[in-house]
Order: structure tokens, then sequence, then C-alpha cells
């Protein structure tokens, strides 16, 4: 029998997961990821629009302009969304900030769930050796007494990840407009319908700073109650609460 790849072998056990996860009550599959930062400028962004707009024909980078990040919480079964939007750094502890946000507003309708099935991209703020991201993400399983079952998607595949067809959709939502403004990307994002649901909407105002992370000897403690998938151990983890 053909031996298979690494990124076969995720695919085939991220799949296993996402259909258990999907017809078990007691686990919620969520989908999340962050899209790409928006200046906010009057740059143009190609695309049609009904109303004339003039845009600058250059986005020329300038270090000082505004600009804001939105970070989405999809569940593909119910098909709810949750779009969070930062003009901080998109860190491991404003990521984990989502997810409690997040958890705050969905527990009381989902009372069976023991386990929160997490998809989504190996990036450097919320891979699974990021050690504030692990920190954070044991956290919030002990205080709310949940298993949490990381997923991650392989370099270069994060279009299977649910979340990224939001943004697709968004991206048309707000084709040709001039996102010069704060509250215009917010107005876009209440405005936006997805599979005709509208999305829960949120600015974040705490400030993010980068760099936050546990001294090795406080990560090798966490690293002994986490569950690592053999031979796949960055990919799919476990962490269960404490007894």
């Amino acid at each position: 029998m053909k031996k298979l790849s690494e990124t076969d072998a995720i695919f085939e056990t991220i799949n296993q997961i996402n259909q258990a996860a999907d017809d078990d009550e007691t686990m919620l599959r969520i989908s999340c990821d962050a899209k790409a930062t928006i200046l906010l400028e009057r740059f143009s962004r190609g695309g049609l629009n009904r109303v004339m707009v003039k845009g600058l024909d250059h986005d020329f980078q300038d270090k000082d302009s505004a600009k804001v990040t939105p970070f989405g919480i999809y569940l593909p079964v119910t098909k709810e969304l949750f779009l969070y939007f930062t003009q901080s750094k998109v860190t491991s502890d404003f990521m984990v900030d989502c997810l409690i946000d997040c958890w705050t507003q969905l527990r009381t309708q989902f009372p069976h769930v023991k386990t929160l099935v997490i998809n989504q991209d190996n990036g450097p703020e919320n891979q699974s050796r990021r050690t504030q991201f692990m920190y954070r993400l044991t956290q919030f399983v002990d205080r709310y007494r949940l298993t949490i079952q990381l997923a991650y998607y392989p370099p270069y595949h994060s279009k299977y990840n649910a979340i990224e067809r939001v943004w697709g959709h968004l991206e048309q939502h707000w084709n040709g407009s001039l996102l010069d403004a704060l509250d215009t990307v917010l107005n876009f994002a209440r405005s936006f319908r997805f599979n005709q649901k509208s999305p829960w909407v949120r600015l974040a105002s705490k400030l993010y700073a980068a760099g936050a992370k546990l001294a090795p000897q406080a990560m090798a403690l966490l690293e002994l109650r986490f569950q690592r998938l053999a031979g796949l151990e960055k990919w799919f983890v476990r962490i269960p609460p404490l007894n």
C-alpha cells in the first residue's frame, strides 16, 4: 500500500475529525482566520460600484496610514459568523480574546457541547508551538471546562478552511468602494450577509503588543497536558481540562 504524503495524511485526518464533530452534538466545529490588513485611505480597490468614486491609483504603503484587520470565527454547521476588527496587532492574545467573546455568545445555545474543534491555518501567532497561544487556550479550556481539538490545514491549502469563503464574499460585498474610514469598514461588515445570515460584528478596543511568550520551563509543564497526534504532532493537538 502506498504511504500517504504528510499533506494527504493531514487532509485525511482533518476530514475525519471535522465529520465526527459535525455528527456529534457534544462537539462544535469552528473555523478561524484573519483577513489581510486594510489600509483606511482612499486607495483604489478595483471592482465596480454603482456610486461614482475616485480613489488614489497607487497604494503608497504609508506607515502612518490607519489600518484595521478583520478576524473571523465561522460555524460551518449553523452558518453563524462572528467578525472582529482590530487596529492593533493580530496576536495570540487577540485571537483567544475573540474566541472567549464568541463562546460567551454561544455557550447558552450549545449547552451539550464538551469539545470545540478549531480549524485554522498554522500561522505564526496561532500555531501549536506558539507558547502564548497554547497558554491562553489552556486557560480557556480550564475556565469553561471544554476540551479543545486543534486541527490545522497544511501550508498553501487555506482555501479549504471554511472561513476563507467568507472573505471572498466580503470582498464582493464592498467591491469597488473606498474603505477610507473605520466606520465605513464596520458598516459594510454589519450590512454583510453570508448564507442569509448577518454576522456578529465587534471592534476590539484593547491594544495588543506582539512578542508575549512563556518561559521554556513553563511551556514544558503545559506540554505535559497536550495530546499530540503521533506523526502529525504540530497539526493535531487535543487540550483537555484538568480533572
